[in-house]
């Protein structure tokens, strides 16, 4: 009898690892998801702790300067120097939004501009997106960040409809807190590219509050005018842009530009080329550095903060560091 009772042990002992195997290997796939979460998750937490402070360097004659290296710059966060552990000179990787005035004349020459608007986007290194806001009395979200031109393309097609009230503060702002929804491309320089005719006649908030949202997330403005031009005193002028409309560029590192004049006004047939601003606008952004550190524990203890960003001695005698994000803050963990 235990001749026959052996062989049967055996079977069911084979026959126990055998299904304990598959039940692992049926487990796994979950259990490397499960793994790959927690990966994700963490590479998402060592990134947002990673804080940046975008900086634009000129010279004496005000011109940006480009080619510094890491080791000309020391960073202070609250009087305390921190080593820098983030370096980019440039823009390889950008988050460029592009604000649009769908009201009055200015819809048809953004319609036209399209392509050589989307060749600014062109420049940029792989991992940079774009977006897309329409703006008249609302702002609608024509395009959420994306790398695909198609997409974008298509975004610049702005329905006509009869003149409304314009909210241009209130669109500029939305622009802003576009970023807020995404924590992990702290390393991106975020620029917002506004073209409008300047009016406001609908906004809930003012340009001040605009910019120090701005600069307090790092977003740099680049601002194209065009102008309308009414009568006055027998002749053409442009109509002066509402207050503020120039301090949005001037106050978070970036430029105004204006295009336009009355004789192209009167022309139906005028035509308005951007290439030059544009290629101005990408000139301008390679002046520009982006420094990072990790925040420690002293950071983190502080609600507020405030950077401090020097050149060193021997570079920075005739040189100047203009601060494009000046502080930020932790509330419940995070940057903002």
């Amino acid at each position: 009898m235990s001749i026959f009772r052996a062989p049967n042990v055996r079977a069911g002992f084979y026959l126990s690892v055998f299904l304990l195997l598959v039940s692992l290997y049926v487990q796994t796939p979950s259990a490397r998801a499960q793994d790959a979460a927690a990966e994700a998750d963490e590479v998402v937490r060592v990134s947002t702790d990673l804080i940046t402070v975008p900086v634009a360097v000129f010279d004496s004659r005000g011109r940006r300067v480009a080619g510094l290296s890491r080791d000309a710059f020391e960073l202070r966060d609250e009087g305390r120097r921190v080593e820098l552990s983030y370096f980019a000179a440039g823009t390889d990787r950008v988050a460029l939004t592009f604000l649009l005035d769908a009201s009055g004349s200015a819809r048809e020459i953004i319609a036209r501009q399209r392509e050589t608007a989307l060749a600014l986007f062109t420049q940029f290194g792989a991992g940079s997106r774009v977006a897309v806001l329409h703006f008249r009395e609302r702002t609608e979200l024509a395009l959420p960040f994306t790398a695909d031109l198609t997409s974008a393309r298509a975004a610049f097609d702005i329905r006509a409809e009869r003149d409304r009230r314009t909210a241009l503060f209130d669109a500029a702002l939305e622009a802003v807190r576009q970023h807020d929804a995404d924590e992990r491309n702290q390393t991106e320089r975020r620029i917002v590219i506004l073209l409008s005719d300047g009016l406001d006649t609908a906004s809930t908030v003012r340009a001040a509050s605009v910019i120090a949202e701005a600069r307090r997330r790092g977003v740099t403005f680049y601002v194209i005018h065009l102008p309308l031009f009414t009568p006055r005193d027998g002749r053409l002028a442009a109509r002066q842009p509402t207050k503020g409309f120039r301090e949005l560029a001037e106050q978070t590192g970036g430029q105004l530009f204006t295009v336009g004049d009355a004789r192209a006004a009167l022309d139906p047939r005028a035509a308005y080329d951007l290439a030059p601003v544009f290629n101005a606008i990408a000139a301008d952004l390679r002046g520009q550095y982006m420094l990072g550190y990790y925040a420690g524990e002293q950071e983190r203890a502080r609600l507020r903060h405030r950077f401090d960003v020097r050149l060193t001695a021997q570079r920075g005698r005739d040189l100047r560091v203009r601060l494009l994000r000046e502080g930020y803050v932790f509330k419940g963990g995070k940057q903002e």
